[in-house]
């Protein structure tokens, strides 16, 4: 509940229109991170909260999958971040657990497919995405 009512207000007030994805992922981990707007993953919304909630037990995020980006180790870290799976991940929980899962995308999320399939700036695995990529609107259902 703590993620979705922040999320909702953060999205009320179109914090979230024209904040960039600053980070993709495309091996073992498949998720496009998004929700900083200094879009280099150190800005937030001013604020801080916790701790981790609906985590999955077993580190399985599911497609489609929206969570709650944090630092390492710090269950109290998480601000606007979070992260799309745009494909089925296991992601490790670490000593202050694993990523809030708040949502799930229900449509479109194929529309990640040219983001995906052009990967990172320096053709890493882990990087800013090679095609710039901002959110719009965002409608919650």
């Amino acid at each position: 509940p703590q993620a979705v009512a922040n999320f909702l207000t953060l999205a009320n007030k179109n914090f979230y229109t024209d904040v960039s994805c600053h980070r993709l992922t495309t091996a073992g981990i498949y998720v496009l991170q998004c929700g900083d707007p200094t879009g280099d993953g150190t800005g937030g919304p001013g604020y801080n909260w916790g701790p981790v909630e609906n985590a999955p037990a077993d580190d399985n995020y599911l497609e489609g999958y929206l969570a709650m980006a944090r630092r390492g180790g710090d269950a109290s870290s998480m601000g606007s971040q979070f992260f799309i799976v745009y494909k089925d991940s296991m992601i490790p929980s670490d000593a202050a657990g694993g990523y809030t899962v708040f949502g799930k995308i229900t449509k479109g999320l194929s529309g990640l497919n040219k983001i995906v399939k052009a990967g990172t700036e320096d053709g890493s695995s882990d990087g800013k995405p090679a095609v710039e990529t901002k959110l719009g609107a965002i409608t919650l259902k």
